[in-house]
């Protein structure tokens, strides 16, 4: 029965095409027509609960978990009142994009440029941000120097305190609250959060009427009784806490869809969900309840993670293609007295995975020098299977990283991974992980075209004046954070998702006005493994060799290495001179100290919220847009290729001395300073993790990492033979789930440019 379920609900995710749905958008429009004048926050809260109330709901043949942000499954929906005009320009061109397309019906594309165009245009997120920014900042955005992100779409990249929720109730939080907001009348969070605390009730109790009228039609008596099933639990987590597995899951996911409803965000992310759920396992299994049926019921609710799926815009579909909706659960790190913390249910995580193999959930295992080696050997068995996931954290380094931030021990020993790899504290964190990608390369292009004529250029004035290039615009890109900062929180509170997040209700705040314990906002920078191939390489042939001049060397560049002569030096650079990711230290070090010099400086600003910037480096696919915003560089790199994928990756084919050499280049970098997240990809042989054997070389391989204190790595492992048939015959690999860069996708649904990298990084065996 519980293959027989897993496929049909799997099935059931991809019988139809992805389609736009505006129901949640006209839901949110007609309440705010209707509340002109009050105060945003509360406007927000009736606009969610306007929605929780009206929106269409269902159950789908052969659900246990209820709760579906559309009828149909894997349907995106807009948010106009973020940004209006990306869509309108889109509508008739989406449904044949190179990457993520959605279909949307004549009908729906008339209602919208009629209704809801109309109304937004002139008072959205957008125009407030961009009547904000400064022509520096749109200038340095216009030259790719950096892009600023959260600017259409709500703000995500955040975990709740689900275990309060799940161990005290819906009922209790409410209660709260309208304690809180009976002793402060004029707090208007405090209202705002009742309004949609209340509205989720009845959004719950929505699908409990459901099931019952589903139960009364249905024939099948299983069914009937398992439709019977979700009717008390739903009836039940509206008001009272769960006391089974399933009733949390239920619970659990209902939050979770609410969230969704609310601000229609990336990452709203799991956390630590083998520590808040173990409680429930335990007391179940201590029950006597089948072991099979708990599993039944999670690997229902990975399905469930899978039915998420992000619309963006054409451009921000190019930085993070194939939908990575940032399901990120975090399984296994410490206790808070500094123990290992895995436990059955970790195990059973991933077990439960393995059965199912979809992009969500984004497993990640956190690694220590605690970690028990059977379930290290559990974590790369299901590594084995290709996916990509689990994702791999290292404890060792990125606790003593937080502690640096001003986070207290416990604290950090409890921290989490938010959409693809950046760092937070679960329930207590607001920080902007996603709000900035900032191009190291692009730098570096621009203070090469400055020196071509000078001459008195030296390497070192070279690098000098790169490094305040960076300081200059890591200052506008703060600035321009802060807008979308300020945006979010004038137009675009979120009091439902804040009534989890600790202070904010004890501070009465909402999480954009610096209601949370810790405030960070985090950017990241990008194109570090090209930037040192590139610096290596120029100091080499222009000024130790001397073979060329520098000015010689730009033309070059400036005409992409066209011509017989050119292309001689452009195989010059690729061969000749080592590769960061092949343990040189000159090439390392040069790359180490300017990514040193980026994170401290990035650190100086704080944000309105009380917080300061954290730094990260990692891509998502930006490095393929990112590339073509860049000409010609002198590591022979041609002019709007890709950068090197992950973040801390080096470019693809350059890692030539396997995969160790790669960890000991990555160990060089100042990985304590990154605590907004890193990312290293590598790709392994399927032969390579074969048999026993293979298991046991790629934990030993894991616990090398673990030593060399380098934050994250992650991995492909399959064949590029399997991936290029793949492109040839999409019809028979519409399973096949791949690694883009923090997260998982379908590869068959990635941009041609996107499937081309994946296939050309470094098959590595070990």
């Amino acid at each position: 029965m519980l293959k027989d379920r897993i496929d049909l609900l799997k099935k059931q995710l991809f019988e139809n095409k992805r389609e736009i749905s505006l129901e949640r958008a006209l839901l949110y429009t007609e309440s705010y027509k209707q509340t002109e004048g009050e105060p945003v926050i509360i406007r927000r809260a009736k606009a969610t609960a306007n929605i929780l109330d009206k929106v269409a709901i269902s159950i789908r043949e052969g659900e246990l978990i209820a709760g579906n942000r559309t009828i149909k499954p894997r349907s995106g929906i807009i948010s106009p009142e973020m940004d209006p005009y990306w869509i309108l320009k889109e509508l008739d061109t989406i449904h044949a994009r190179p990457q993520d397309p959605f279909y949307i019906s004549e009908e729906d594309k008339k209602i919208y440029r009629e209704e809801l165009y109309p109304y937004w245009a002139g008072r959205s997120l957008k125009d407030s941000i961009n009547g904000k920014l400064r022509d520096e900042i749109k200038e340095a955005i216009s030259l790719n120097i950096f892009k600023l992100n959260q600017t259409d779409k709500g703000q995500g990249h955040i975990i709740m305190d689900l275990s309060s929720a799940l161990n005290n109730g819906l009922g209790y939080v409410v209660e709260r609250v309208k304690r809180l907001s009976k002793s402060h009348p004029e707090n208007d969070f405090y209202r705002a959060a009742l309004i949609v605390l209340e509205a989720s009730q009845r959004h719950i109790l929505r699908y409990a009427k459901l099931a019952e009228q589903y139960a009364a039609r249905e024939e099948n008596e299983t069914r009937r009784s398992e439709l019977l099933e979700i009717a008390r639990i739903s009836s039940k987590v509206s008001r009272e806490k769960p006391d089974s597995f399933h009733e949390a899951c239920q619970l659990f996911w209902y939050l979770n869809v609410i969230a969704q409803y609310e601000s229609n965000a990336s990452s709203i992310s799991t956390g630590r969900f083998d520590q808040f759920m173990y409680s429930f396992y335990k007391k179940d299994i201590e029950k006597g309840v089948p072991l099979e049926y708990i599993k039944e019921v999670l690997e229902c609710l990975w399905i469930k993670m899978n039915d998420v799926v992000l619309i963006r815009s054409e451009e921000s579909a190019r930085y993070f293609a194939g939908f990575p909706t940032g399901y990120t659960v975090a399984l296994g790190g410490l206790t808070p007295s500094g123990r290992s913390a895995v436990n059955e249910l970790s195990y059973l995580c991933l077990e439960t995975y393995q059965d199912v193999l979809l992009p969500q959930p984004n497993l990640a295992v956190r690694l220590n020098e605690f970690i028990e080696r059977p379930f290290l050997n559990k974590t790369v068995e299901t590594i084995r299977f290709g996916t990509g996931i689990p994702q791999i954290f290292n404890d060792e380094v990125i606790v003593p990283g937080f502690l640096n931030r001003g986070v207290s021990l416990e604290d950090a020993r409890d921290y989490a991974i938010v959409g693809c790899v950046e760092l937070s504290i679960p329930g207590k964190t607001y920080g902007l992980h996603d709000i900035a990608l900032f191009n190291l390369l692009k730098v570096m292009e621009l203070t090469l075209k400055e020196f071509k004529y000078s001459r008195d250029v030296t390497y070192e004035k070279i690098i000098t004046r790169i490094k305040e290039k960076i300081d200059h615009y890591v200052s506008l890109m703060a600035e321009g954070s802060n807008i979308v900062d300020i945006g979010h929180r004038d137009y675009a509170p979120i009091p439902f998702l804040s009534c989890f997040v600790d202070d904010c209700l004890s501070k009465g705040m909402d999480v954009t006005s610096g209601g949370a314990k810790y405030n960070f906002s985090g950017v990241q920078g990008i194109g570090i493994a090209n930037l040192s191939d590139s610096l290596y390489a120029l100091k080499k042939i222009v000024f130790e060799e001397k073979r060329i001049s520098f000015e010689e060397l730009i033309n070059a560049l400036d005409s992409n290495f066209e011509g017989e002569e050119y292309e001689k030096l452009r195989i010059r650079l690729i061969n000749k001179y080592d590769k960061y990711g092949n343990d040189n230290d000159e090439v390392d070090d040069i790359g180490s100290d300017i990514l040193r010099h980026y994170n401290l400086q990035v650190e100086k600003y704080t944000n309105p919220r009380g917080g300061i910037f954290t730094p990260g480096s990692y891509t998502v696919s930006a490095h393929v847009p990112l590339g073509a915003a860049v000409g010609a560089t002198p590591d022979g790199r041609k002019a709007r290729e890709q950068l090197a994928d992950g973040g801390l990756s080096p470019m693809v084919g350059r890692d030539r001395l396997g995969p160790t050499a790669v960890l000991k280049s990555v160990s060089k970098l100042d990985n304590y300073l990154t605590s907004n997240g890193s990312l290293l990809n590598v790709k392994f042989s399927p032969k390579t993790l074969e048999g026993q054997e293979g298991i046991n070389k790629m934990a030993n391989y894991l616990l090398a990492f673990m030593k060399l204190k380098i934050q994250h790595i992650q991995f492909n492992v399959i064949s590029a033979d399997t991936l290029r048939d793949a492109m040839l015959h999409p019809e028979n690999y519409k399973g096949l789930v791949v690694r883009v860069a923090g997260y998982s996708a379908f590869f068959i649904e990635l941009s041609r440019e996107i499937q081309k990298d994946i296939i050309a990084r470094t098959e590595h065996c070990l």
